[in-house]
């Protein structure tokens, strides 16, 4: 079970400049090949599939607290991509003055003709993530490795598009995925090395350019998050601490596993876009939903609840 906090687990400024192009590059980051989609959904099935936890239980707490976290970061490349969505066509109820007509211009048209100017589980050219991204061998050792590649597919992804667009919104969410990421490597590296005696932290980083590098990035660093591994239960998972200890391979910082979720912040209100009646329309009659109200839920009128001692079940 997952139990869901009302938080991101970084701050997400509003942009200076909200760009749909911007936007679909980010896309890259949710729904693409290396994306939080892909990450999430990985480690999700392969702490569901896992045999032999008994013998094997550390493998499979890291796997499963990793799973947890890949959540909410799809949750934060979404919030990204909204913010940076957020006015980028004319507002207004008067569908006659062509309000999208600026969306004629995008790189990805998806995001105004098949939602209402919002995220979609899609790569930055509009193709759709699949279940054909999800490798679950049901061999530890393939399995890691797998991850480990993954991890470091997604850094690349995670670079270039820190490359490609310059807001601040893009950057802080970049920046933040860049280091816990970063963890996310250094643990699948330690777990591989646990389970072979390969030093596999010795090829850190890949791509060969540091965190410290990026601003955004580096902040983080500089409060000590790349060195901690989160258990967000208070109680299950414990025996991922086996594997994330000693050293960072790349500063020597010690690493520490955090029982519980980061404190987080609050998610940015994402304003209304009238224009694609998101969330309404501007021809609501309160009193027709009010009448069908009643109908589908005879037992919640008002006379009814008067007139009626019964109880209903829910």
């Amino acid at each position: 079970m997952i139990t869901r906090f009302d938080k991101l687990q970084t701050e997400l400024p509003h942009p200076k400049n909200p760009s749909p192009n911007s936007a679909a590059a980010v896309q890259e980051l949710l729904g693409g090949k290396f994306g939080e989609m892909s990450t999430f959904m990985n480690y999700t099935f392969q702490s569901f599939n896992f045999r032999g936890r008994a013998q094997m239980r550390p493998f499979y707490d890291l796997i499963a607290n990793i799973a947890a976290e890949e959540f909410g970061h799809i949750e934060l490349v979404t919030y990204a991509i909204n913010l940076l969505l957020t006015g980028t066509t004319e507002r207004g109820d008067d569908p006659s003055t062509t309000p999208l007509e600026a969306a004629g211009d995008a790189r990805n048209t998806y995001h105004f003709l098949a939602s209402g100017q919002q995220a979609l589980p899609m790569d930055s050219q509009g193709t759709f993530w699949t279940g054909a991204n999800v490798f679950s061998s049901g061999n530890l050792k393939l399995d890691l490795l797998h991850n480990f590649f993954l991890e470091c597919g997604a850094r690349a992804g995670k670079i270039r598009v820190y490359e490609t667009v310059d807001d601040p919104t893009a950057r802080a969410c970049v920046g933040f995925l860049l280091v816990r990421g970063g963890v996310h490597i250094v643990a699948y590296a330690k777990a591989l090395e646990k389970l072979t005696g390969v030093e596999v932290g010795k090829l850190l980083p890949i791509p060969d350019i540091s965190n410290k590098r990026f601003p955004e990035a580096a902040k983080h660093e500089a409060r000590g998050l790349h060195r901690i591994l989160y258990q967000f239960s208070p109680e299950d998972y414990p025996q991922a601490k086996q594997i994330w200890n000693g050293q960072h391979p790349e500063d020597g910082s010690e690493l520490r596993v955090e029982v519980g979720a980061p404190e987080g912040f609050e998610p940015p209100e994402l304003e209304a876009e009238p224009q694609l009646t998101a969330p309404i329309g501007p021809d609501i009659d309160a009193e027709m939903f009010k009448d069908v109200a009643g109908k589908l839920f005879p037992e919640l009128k008002p006379s009814a609840r008067r007139g009626s001692r019964s109880k209903v079940s829910v």
